[in-house]
């Protein structure tokens, strides 16, 4: 990748809808070094509207026409999980980089595709499971970094919501639709929690669970419980619930000396509690949240650090989450 350490790296997008409005699109707009010139959708219209809106010069209607475009030199593919595969293939195929929105694929057999695939043609692969770069996060991994809490002895992540409008609605979800997310809501967003667990606290070496589909309100489950210890002996365990009267979302890593709490989605303060007494610190979220995740990906292509979230670590973090499904 020696031709993208000095020059701008100009990136397309596969797949662009909501995601990338306002979350990660102007953050590859808006990284020095970085220029977004191409995007795909399959319906023209909203292929061109988003092209305008966001100052791109070409959009395309076909993700080849993207993939070969000479002038796009890396691709972010941000479509479904159940086509991450077909794109990414490509994507490798023409020896481009790539980041691929999370889960990397709904399997964790696609994903071991995916990764050798880039491997083989010692492309980068990333994966945007981008709460690992966030400032929020960095203060969490720096107290347990710094021992502030002892030995890490277990981990308890309780994820609940009720039921919202379009689940209710009987519309069409593809996230709630067994055939791309078995898991459903728990493929879209236990995933970044897990992710972000495995970052802190180191892979995991056993995993196992149960679920159940208890509103009958789509095809994918709606209720999940797992267990699970990470290769240095921590236990965890993890509730996720899509049906329940109110949202919570509470995780508590337990130590031999104190506890951080804090919240994988809500805006909220982390905190620590230790025989120093309580400590509370709110880090605002960026307004484009994966921009210190890009920001990451843009200084690995030019070797100045290495990326926290690769397709390696997605791929094991697709292990965890398959495992506890009761793959």
């Amino acid at each position: 990748m020696n031709k993208c350490q000095e020059k701008t790296i100009r990136w397309g997008i596969i797949g662009c809808g909501n995601v990338t409005e306002v979350k990660s699109g102007p953050a590859y707009q808006q990284n020095e070094g970085f220029e977004l010139v191409a995007v795909m959708r399959r319906d023209e219209e909203k292929a061109r509207d988003y092209a305008e809106r966001h100052g791109v010069n070409k959009y395309y209607t076909d993700a080849d026409q993207l993939i070969g475009d000479d002038e796009v030199d890396a691709v972010y593919i941000a479509t479904p999980p159940d086509s991450h595969k077909h794109y990414a293939l490509k994507v490798a195929s023409a020896g481009k980089p790539c980041c691929i929105e999370k889960p990397l694929a709904p399997s964790h057999e696609e994903c071991k595709a995916i990764v050798a695939a880039f491997e083989q043609q010692q492309l980068p692969l990333f994966v945007a499971y981008y709460r690992r770069s966030l400032p929020r996060f960095q203060q969490v991994k720096a107290w347990l970094d710094a021992g502030k809490i002892g030995d890490v002895r277990h981990v308890s992540w309780h994820l609940s919501k009720p039921a919202n409008p379009l689940d209710l609605s009987g519309d069409y979800n593809w996230r709630t639709d067994a055939a791309i997310a078995t898991g459903g809501y728990f493929d879209d967003l236990a995933s970044h929690g897990l992710d972000l667990l495995i970052y802190l606290l180191g892979d995991i070496k056993q995993a196992s669970g149960f679920r159940a589909n208890q509103q009958g309100l789509y095809t994918a489950s709606d209720a999940v419980t797992g267990c699970w210890l990470h290769q240095n002996g921590i236990t965890g365990s993890g509730s996720w619930n899509f049906g329940s009267a109110k949202r919570e979302d509470r995780v508590e890593i337990i130590g031999s000396q104190g506890k951080l709490v804090f919240s994988v989605f809500d805006e909220a303060p982390v905190h620590l509690v230790n025989e120093d007494g309580e400590q509370s610190r709110f880090i605002d979220n960026p307004k484009h949240i994966q921009q210190y995740h890009v920001a990451a990906i843009n200084k690995h292509l030019r070797k100045q650090i290495s990326h926290p979230s690769t397709g390696d670590t997605a791929a094991h973090t697709s292990w965890v989450m398959e495992r506890i499904l009761g793959g």
